[in-house]
């Protein structure tokens, strides 16, 4: 997000010990994205709340991260990068205290929301401290550790959670997951302080927040029906939210566009959106990571509550599919070597396998479906994301001109998670909506075999994606 650097003979050194700090804090927003997900049944239980609040607790975390991840990248341009990163971690520390106290479900999902918040503040200053304070061969390889952290926090969140909740620790059930990251946090808050450098830009972008506010209210007029219509019988106020969405979006366009024209960066330029590379990899990436996204809400929910598995044998149900992304994904730019785009087609091509497989093993075995029989469906799955969705980044990103890389990262990780949210208020409630009258296996054939569905036009669509090898 950084606008001007330093130049490199007055770059102020990362340390070991800062690198740590700084993939620390990258570490912490998306494991608690995934931890979450393997103690859903139990919080449901626990809080008597509905399939809606469940959405909320994910998908509200999921939004909040997306709508500021781009003002929280302004702001460490602006305030210092070190200062940012410490003023997020600090209230991600806070909010996951009060997730791990909440009383009730309202706290929880408002918890989660503030908390989403917080993450927006710390990790874009992970890539922002690494490239003030790195060059050359040392910056390739410490970016290389920043993209693997998202890999293994999703292992880590997977197996974490299952084993915490499993744990049952002073019968606190499925708090230690949020609680687990107090001691974290205030050990990265000391490191940080000690171990960062304190850096900012020269030039920094100011803040839109008009577009903040009316993208939010975009997000919110299409994910509030969707999460809660079915539950309330779909009553008037939830279809005129949905009819004011196109309404919200012009203006939220018309507002960027102004904002551009005028000379300053908006949220999301649209000249950007406008380039063939960005706009067509984003109609490829929204229904990419909206299927990520709901699978992993819907299959947290099928393991417990249809397997009658327990939270540890979920986790490590869901286990394969993170190694096998997570392996993938570090050996997918070597594929792009050879491959080009076709890297994206082939792997949505083996993800509809990896679905398929499940699908089979889900009617063969089921309700006797065991943890080993879903291991190679997962493996083959989280190889196919772990193929293209880096790729899909790569594709995205490589007509962006270098002066603009921070608005274009920009765009495609807010919208990535604005589709992450997506996707479990789509295919979670209609999960939900179909295992109260077919049943939760006949509604898990159906959403998975939609999701290879979306999957199968989305390697068809990616053909037409530009090279990213030039």
């Amino acid at each position: 997000m950084t606008t001007t650097l330093a130049p490199a003979e007055t770059r102020l050194a990362l340390t070991r010990g800062g690198l740590a700090t700084v993939l620390l804090g990258a570490a912490l927003a998306p494991i608690d994205l995934y931890i979450v997900n393997v103690a859903l049944p139990t919080i449901n239980a626990d809080l008597h709340t509905t399939a809606a609040t469940l959405e909320w607790i994910v998908a509200g975390y999921g939004l909040a991260f997306a709508l500021l991840l781009v003002v929280g990248g302004r702001l460490g341009d602006a305030f210092g990068h070190r200062r940012v990163f410490s003023l997020g971690l600090a209230a991600f520390t806070l909010t996951s205290l009060v997730c791990g106290l909440a009383p009730n479900a309202g706290v929880l999902v408002a918890a989660r929301v503030v908390q989403g918040a917080a993450a927006a503040l710390v990790v874009p200053q992970v890539l922002s401290i690494i490239q003030a304070t790195t060059s050359g061969e040392r910056r390739s390889r410490t970016i290389g550790y920043y993209g693997a952290t998202g890999g293994i926090s999703m292992v880590v969140g997977q197996l974490l959670g299952g084993v915490l909740v499993s744990a049952d620790l002073a019968g606190g059930g499925w708090r230690p997951i949020f609680l687990v990251n107090v001691p974290i946090g205030l050990l990265g808050l000391v490191l940080a302080r000690r171990l960062l450098p304190d850096t900012r830009a020269n030039h920094p972008l100011g803040v839109d927040l008009r577009g903040t506010a009316l993208l939010g209210l975009t997000l919110l007029a299409l994910l509030v029906p969707l999460m809660e219509g079915q539950a309330l019988g779909w009553p008037a106020w939830c279809w005129a939210l949905l009819v004011a969405v196109p309404f919200a979006a012009a203006a939220f366009v018309a507002v960027e566009r102004r904002l551009e024209a005028r000379g300053a960066t908006p949220l999301l330029p649209p000249s950007l959106a406008r380039m063939p590379s960005m706009r067509r990899g984003l109609m490829v990436g929204v229904p990419f990571f909206a299927g990520f996204g709901g699978f992993l809400f819907v299959y947290a929910l099928v393991l417990q509550d249809g397997l009658r598995l327990g939270p540890l044998a979920s986790g490590l149900a869901l286990a394969p599919m993170a190694v096998a992304f997570l392996v993938f994904s570090l050996l997918s730019s070597r594929f792009v070597a050879r491959l080009g785009r076709h890297v994206i087609v082939l792997g949505t091509a083996v993800q509809v396998l990896g679905l398929l497989t499940l699908i089979g093993t889900v009617l063969l075995s089921w309700p006797d479906v065991t943890v080993l029989a879903l291991v190679p469906g997962m493996l083959v799955t989280g190889a196919g994301q772990g193929l293209a969705g880096p790729t899909l980044f790569r594709v995205v990103l490589s007509r962006v001109p270098a002066d603009s890389a921070g608005a274009g990262s920009g765009m495609l990780t807010t919208t990535q998670q604005s589709a992450l949210a997506l996707g479990v208020a789509t295919m979670g409630t209609l999960y939900v909506a179909l295992a109260g009258t077919w049943g939760a296996q006949d509604a898990l054939l159906l959403v998975t075999g939609l999701q290879a569905t979306v999957m199968a036009v989305v390697a068809v669509a990616a053909r037409r994606l530009p090279d990213p090898r030039g």
